[in-house]
């Protein structure tokens, strides 16, 4: 006997397809069933709500009284029930209704009478107060005693790290670690920020500094100003050059002594056409033979900077350059191991140096083949 599998498949996906039919059928129906359900409440809902706003409208005010009293009242009940529920659950509740006897009252007053100790207050403190020195004191504990730094009270009184206080001396005390400073013109809290390492905001945020316009934080002139935890820049060293007099009738000796102490940072080459002696601003600059002065300052925008130049009269020319001060003038003469300038950064140059040349009869030559 042979089954007919075709036949099978048709009957089977014929059945298939009457079972999806009815269960789309059957959705269908409970979704209908459902949106009129849903949709009778939701409309029963909105006539009341309708039949209620109409009824508040209609009455207007007349319902206001009641309903805030009834409101008020039914509070002041709630609060009555669970006023001892909430004071129970409260640990020591208990201890809020005993009130001490005045035998305990006077007893602790007098124990704390006896206790008592003076304290400084910690309140913050706005002026800079004018301070005594008694003997024994030193910036470093007054400054301590203050809670600031040492440097705070050597800024605020332009102190050296090497002043002494002496017994009576009056000083003044800033009220916190920074700078105490005078605005003057063209001043701002930003340049003020910048210059004295701080930040403008902390400037800003210091409650007891004031503003000519709060919203851009202007400042104005004469007014005193405390930079919080500002630093005072370090002030370059002024250097004063004397003047070398002239030496009258020189003659060269044809060598060559070094013009000045360091160390060599840039030797003889091909692009760098001397050496470099690198060493503090202000170091002594000398002349390496006697000579005649034919250039001296900065006379034009080259990247020597302020420069010397030596004609020694024997077709010997050196050149000091990259000065911070010129101790010589045009025309006048030197002696071996005089005093034309000191030792500076100007024109091209990133740090202190003698930039040194030897030319002669114009051409550069190494400087380290004539110097002893």
């Amino acid at each position: 006997m042979k089954l007919n599998t075709k036949g099978l498949f048709n009957e089977l996906r014929g059945s298939t397809k009457t079972l999806i039919k009815d269960f789309k059928d059957f959705f269908k129906a409970w979704y209908r069933f459902l949106f009129v359900k849903i949709y009778l409440w939701l409309r029963h809902l909105e006539d009341g709500k309708s039949f209620l706003a109409e009824a508040l409208y209609h009455g207007r005010g007349k319902l206001a009284r009641p309903l805030i009293h009834s409101g008020m009242g039914g509070l002041a009940v709630l609060g009555i029930i669970l006023a001892p529920i909430i004071a129970n659950s409260l640990p020591n509740a208990n201890s809020f209704a005993q009130t001490p006897p005045p035998s305990a009252v006077l007893s602790s007053v007098t124990e704390a009478e006896e206790a008592t100790s003076t304290f400084i207050s910690e309140k913050p403190r706005a002026e800079i107060i004018d301070y005594k020195v008694e003997t024994g004191d030193t910036i470093s504990g007054i400054a301590l005693k203050f809670g600031i730094s040492t440097d705070t009270i050597r800024w605020a009184n332009n102190f050296e790290s090497s002043t002494v206080l002496k017994p009576g001396q009056t000083i003044k005390i800033p009220p916190v670690t920074g700078i105490v400073y005078k605005v003057n013109k063209g001043d701002t809290v930003y340049t003020l920020a910048k210059k004295y390492s701080s930040d403008a905001q902390a400037i800003v945020d210091y409650p007891f500094n004031t503003f000519t316009d709060d919203e851009t934080f202007e400042i104005a002139v004469g007014q005193t100003l405390i930079i919080p935890d500002g630093v005072m820049p370090k002030v370059a060293p002024v250097y004063i050059a004397r003047k070398t007099p002239t030496a009258g009738t020189v003659v060269a000796s044809g060598a060559f002594v070094w013009p000045t102490s360091g160390t060599i940072s840039q030797r003889f080459v091909w692009y760098h056409r001397g050496i470099d002696i690198a060493n503090k601003v202000g170091t002594p600059i000398l002349a390496a033979d006697s000579g005649t002065i034919i250039v001296a300052g900065w006379p034009d925008n080259i990247g020597y900077g302020n420069r010397v130049m030596i004609d020694h009269g024997n077709g010997f020319v050196t050149l000091y350059g990259h000065l911070s001060q010129v101790s010589v003038s045009t025309g006048q003469t030197v002696k071996r191991g005089d005093l034309v300038g000191l030792m500076g950064s100007t024109g091209r140059s990133t740090g202190p140096h003698c930039h040194f040349e030897i030319r002669a009869s114009g051409k550069t030559q190494d400087p380290l083949a004539y110097l002893k």
